[in-house]
């Protein structure tokens, strides 16, 4: 089982949803920079559970515990070790599910690859592992703001309710004014509502997180095949219930003309050179070129939802099942942290493999 992910900036991930605790080791974080705990909790606070009507209403806190790496407020170059305990998890309400596969979820892969799977939530599959990728990204996060790069995720889309927009059009840290994420207030309500209708029918809704990534000095990217948007789509394929990944103008530009995709080059008027426009989603080569990188990611609707579906049980029989329990009708809002977790450890991964070339 791949458990890591980087190069320099390096991230193994443990644990289980209802086992003793989540975490993780963080190796490659660069030295002397400053660290407050109280961020990298508000950074893991905005992915738990139970922070608005239209997510699961589990009580978990998360209290992420930073065991080493440490010292005076600032990191000293060593890993990186934390844990958070799980706390809120119910293993009675997934009792129904020991002898049955969920659709659509990984319960039938992991027992057929690994002859045993943990039927409460999901153990190794479950979402709440991304706990330890919102904790790397806080801190992925830190390291690079020196350098002005940031990086910014947003809901775009639920269902048929999409931003009217493009990104450059909003403020993308008024996000967390609203439950959805969305940085649009009339936008949000619409999509606020549309999830809790989809909740009280007991079923659930998918759609889109767009992301951005600005700042980014022109040589981030590793071809031939550690491309920068390559490790990025990979990364954010590697989220639970992604289905998507597309940057630039992707799919919708597969329909334009040469004469209409080519970004010009422009002199900056300091004597460099820029584009006139970015529907290269800054990546040209696999490699930065000093624009916004702009990004969106298709999330499918949960799995899980509270009304019967049809099955298979593991002796090969026809059954049905309902889940119990308490669980997010969308995922969106509660993703959107981790995409930008998993963006801000890419760009640093490659910010320091391109100083390593440098040097």
């Amino acid at each position: 089982m791949s458990n890591s992910i980087g190069t320099l900036f390096r991230l193994t991930t443990f644990g289980e949803s209802h086992g003793t605790a989540v975490g993780g080791v963080i190796d490659g974080m660069p030295a002397g920079i400053a660290v407050s705990e109280d961020y990298v909790q508000t950074e893991l606070d905005r992915r738990r559970p139970g922070q608005s009507a239209i997510t699961t209403a589990r009580a978990e806190r998360d209290r992420v515990s930073l065991l080493s790496g440490l010292f005076e407020g600032r990191t000293t170059g060593c890993p990186i070790g934390f844990v958070v305990y799980n706390e809120d998890h119910h293993s009675s309400d997934y009792d129904n599910l020991r002898d049955v596969y969920r659709p659509s979820h990984a319960d039938y892969t992991y027992q057929q690859k690994y002859g045993v799977r943990d039927h409460r939530g999901g153990g190794r599959s479950s979402a709440r592992i991304t706990i330890s990728r919102c904790v790397a990204g806080a801190m992925a996060k830190l390291a690079l703001a020196p350098y002005g790069i940031t990086v910014h995720a947003y809901t775009e889309q639920v269902g048929a309710i999409r931003l009217p927009q493009s990104y450059q059009h909003y403020d993308l840290t008024s996000i967390e004014s609203n439950a959805v994420r969305c940085p649009d207030a009339a936008t949000a309500r619409e999509m606020e509502q549309l999830i809790a209708q989809v909740k009280a029918e007991g079923d659930t809704i998918g759609g889109v997180i767009g992301g951005v990534i600005r700042g980014c000095p022109v040589g981030l990217g590793e071809p031939e095949f550690d491309k920068f948007h390559a490790r990025l789509g990979a990364a954010m394929l590697s989220i639970n219930a992604a289905k998507g990944f597309e940057y630039g103008e992707g799919f919708a530009g597969a329909s334009w003309r040469g004469s209409e995709q080519n970004d010009i080059f422009i002199p900056d008027g300091q004597g460099g050179v820029t584009t006139a426009t970015n529907h290269s989603g800054g990546v040209q080569g696999g490699i930065s070129n000093g624009q916004d990188i702009y990004f969106r990611v298709a999330f499918k609707p949960v799995a899980t939802l509270l009304r019967p579906q049809l099955t298979t049980d593991i002796h090969g029989q026809a059954a049905e099942v309902a889940a119990r329990g308490r669980h997010d009708p969308c995922v969106l809002p509660r993703a959107v942290p981790i995409v930008e977790a998993m963006a801000a450890m890419v760009t640093l991964d490659h910010l320091l493999l391109h100083r390593a070339h440098l040097e």
